[in-house]
């Protein structure tokens, strides 16, 4: 027979067990309450920030979905796709200043970057070499499974490093329009706000010629695609590498991002 103390230490262990469980596993909202974010692209929108204490501390209307496809408390990293080298990234502050601004509603993040991604790689039944996955497919699989429980209110991209050469950045911008058009279509949603990044503007690594035409195709896209938004990253630094931003501008790039959003989609 089990002795007294050791049903309570049985019984105690089921209890953090459950505990455990639910934290990992929180009730969501009704459909209309969980709002969806999309975020795409290469390893700027992933994230290679170093994460500090506050990055793992969940905020309690903020989710993410995970590589599993299940729903837990929003900490970085977010994403997965180079497991050994993602980070802080810029959705979780893009995530906690839009609960900020939309106190009755809960957060869902859907990541989906893949790093060094160019945008042709982001295309139905392309597959990506370098992280054995496919963009496309992958990031429309996601977001349909994420829309059972919520409902889809922007895409956040960054993306064109990649295509930043002689041979891609040519024909970038017809490219992004048509990738835009693309992930309206096949989530159903023909006015979802789609949120374009900047790349890097760091003064210690210029410009050439084709990083400059894939940046034009960033800046013009709100005055060519209904519901789009250019989103400034001057005066954000990187953390020693030229191309990726430090955690901190990751941060001010997602209160960035969260202002471009708030003022495109305008009141709830």
């Amino acid at each position: 027979m089990t002795s007294f103390p050791c049903r309570a230490l049985l019984a105690l262990k089921f209890l953090l067990a459950a505990a455990s469980a639910q934290a990992q596993s929180p009730a969501l909202p009704p459909k209309e309450n969980f709002h969806l974010f999309l975020l795409v692209g290469q390893s700027n929108m992933a994230g290679r920030g170093e994460i500090g204490p506050d990055d793992t501390v969940p905020h309690p209307r903020v989710l993410m979905l995970n590589q599993a496809g299940q729903w837990v408390p929003a900490v970085d990293p977010l994403h997965f796709d180079k497991p050994k080298m993602v980070g802080v990234g810029l959705g979780r502050t893009f995530a906690a200043v839009v609960a900020a601004a939309r106190p009755g509603v809960t957060i869902g993040l859907i990541p989906c970057a893949v790093g060094g991604s160019p945008i042709d790689s982001w295309r139905p039944g392309e597959f990506y070499q370098p992280t054995q996955s496919r963009p496309w497919d992958d990031a429309i699989r996601r977001a349909k499974l994420a829309l059972g429980a919520g409902t889809l209110k922007g895409i956040l991209w960054h993306q064109g490093e990649s295509d930043s050469n002689r041979e891609l950045a040519p024909g970038y911008e017809a490219k992004l329009h048509n990738l835009v058009a693309r992930f309206r279509t096949d989530l159903g949603a023909p006015a979802v706000p789609f949120l374009a990044g900047q790349l890097g503007v760091f003064p210690d690594s210029p410009w050439n010629e084709f990083k400059r035409q894939v940046d034009a195709a960033h800046r013009s896209l709100p005055g060519k695609v209904p519901h789009t938004a250019f989103v400034p990253a001057d005066g954000l630094g990187h953390k020693g590498d030229k191309t990726h931003f430090s955690a901190e501008a990751y941060r001010e790039f997602g209160r960035r991002y969260a202002a471009a959003y708030l003022k495109l989609a305008g009141t709830p």
